[in-house]
């Protein structure tokens, strides 16, 4: 849909993801202790659930940095979670559009849920599976099942072993490439030091 520009040019895009917080879902004691530790994970939330969208839309953009980022962060539980936030909305903003991310441990489900809005139309992803598509001169929305990864790239560890013999060759910006998670890195924290200084952090003036 966006290499073929069925619904334009990208506008503006929504993130939606977490669950009802690692506590709740039952996680164990040795991953609990690594992810609400504030220095060996380095947040809680944002850092748990923001880089889903961080690493997506700089997919979607394919390789373009922001323009600054601005970020809340609280914790809505500080009986659970003491040391780390459980909530962070992050604005990461482009020259010419928008991401919104929305990462916690309080929903009341797990979600990862994404809505693309183009110049024409929109894609709403409701999970893994089943997506929504809105195309304007189409005039009405339809649901339609996501096709599925090819399978080489549907299992982590398979990947993995892929690219390290030298079957695969990650393009500069896919999901699970360097050049994309450097970025990820660089908007989270970015993200962190908004919510910490409440102001607008500006990628020139941060990255010199």
């Amino acid at each position: 849909v966006n290499e073929e520009e069925q619904i334009g040019e990208i506008l503006k895009i929504e993130f939606h993801t977490g669950h009802q917080g690692p506590v709740e879902i039952g996680c164990s004691k040795e991953f609990l202790a690594w992810l609400t530790d504030p220095v060996l994970n380095g947040a809680g939330a944002l850092n748990d659930f923001g880089c889903y969208g961080a690493n997506l839309s700089t997919w979607l953009m394919k390789g373009e940095t922001p323009v600054s980022v601005t970020a809340v962060t609280h914790t809505n539980k500080p009986q659970v979670y003491p040391n780390v936030d459980d909530e962070a909305s992050i604005i990461v903003q482009y020259p010419y559009n928008q991401v919104i991310i929305q990462a916690s441990w309080n929903w009341p489900y797990n979600r990862k849920e994404m809505k693309i809005y183009g110049q024409s139309g929109y894609v709403f992803c409701r999970d893994t599976e089943n997506m929504t598509v809105f195309k304007s001169k189409e005039k009405k929305a339809t649901d339609k099942a996501a096709p599925a990864l090819n399978e080489d790239r549907n299992d982590a560890f398979s990947y993995f072993a892929r690219v390290v013999r030298g079957d695969i060759n990650p393009q500069p910006y896919d999901l699970s490439a360097l050049p994309n998670n450097e970025v990820v890195v660089k908007i989270l924290e970015m993200a962190k030091k908004s919510a910490e200084n409440g102001k607008t952090i500006v990628w020139k003036e941060y990255f010199k």
